[in-house]
């Protein structure tokens, strides 16, 4: 073997460790939150209430099972736990339709849905990958007033699961439709129409061409009805 071969294995040998140290990790917080009605990590990513690391990252709040924070134990997080620091209330209906946006589809159990530490819906996956986004109808029951819901995304292969905490007042003005409406009596165009400059919300509602719209997420400039089952925009049928 030649000197400078000799010298160029030294190096790499030198050099490898080094990089094992400086080469960033994957990051493993970030997986999902619920979109609609705007969660409070929602809410800071789409600047509607001001907070701290959150709004760079809403889809990262992981924690082990079992707790009942809106942090999920993160002590970065901790702005969500806050009930004082003025989140967006959405009005929703007595049945009402959850939306998460996976930005990493894990195996999953199951996903509950808590009102003042009582559960009042779960969902069982019995393992199986979801797909970017899920949805869920909650029926609230006898349940009524502003709540704050604690919903919970339970991974199948480990020990840890997702949170999210939503603001909502239910039986207020407005809400999520039938989730099987009746094609036959359509609601009323109730939205107000839509205007490409402007910019809404998660759980904002608009009308278009003769239908309602609600969105999952922030958006400006993204015209509903364009964007497919992947669009921004939830069809609430024609009004």
């Amino acid at each position: 073997m030649n000197s400078k071969r000799k010298m160029a294995m030294a190096i790499g040998v030198g050099i490898a460790p080094l990089l094992a140290v400086a080469l960033p990790t994957a990051n493993a917080s970030a997986h999902g939150y619920i979109s609609s009605p705007p969660s409070r990590q929602a809410q800071c990513a789409a600047g509607t209430v001001s907070c701290g690391q959150i709004k760079y990252e809403p889809q990262s709040v992981e924690g082990p099972k079992g707790l009942r924070s809106c942090s999920g134990g993160n002590s970065q997080f901790a702005d969500l736990d806050d009930d004082s620091k003025g989140w967006k209330v959405t009005p929703v209906g007595s049945s009402t339709n959850f939306s998460w946006t996976l930005t990493a589809r894990h195996a999953t159990s199951t996903w509950q849905y808590y009102v003042g530490g009582t559960k009042v819906a779960e969902f069982n996956d019995g393992g199986r990958q979801p797909g970017a986004t899920v949805t869920h109808n909650v029926n609230f029951g006898s349940i009524t007033g502003k709540q704050k819901v604690l919903a919970v995304w339970n991974v199948a292969d480990t020990a840890n699961a997702f949170y999210a905490c939503i603001d909502v007042n239910i039986g207020g003005t407005g809400g999520n439709p039938d989730p099987d409406p009746d094609p036959g009596n359509p609601g009323d165009c109730t939205g107000a129409a839509w205007q490409a400059g402007s910019v809404y919300n998660g759980g904002d509602t608009v009308s278009l061409n003769g239908h309602n719209y609600r969105a999952k997420w922030w958006t400006q400039g993204d015209e509903p009805g364009t964007g497919g089952d992947w669009g921004v925009w939830t069809d609430l049928g024609a009004c």
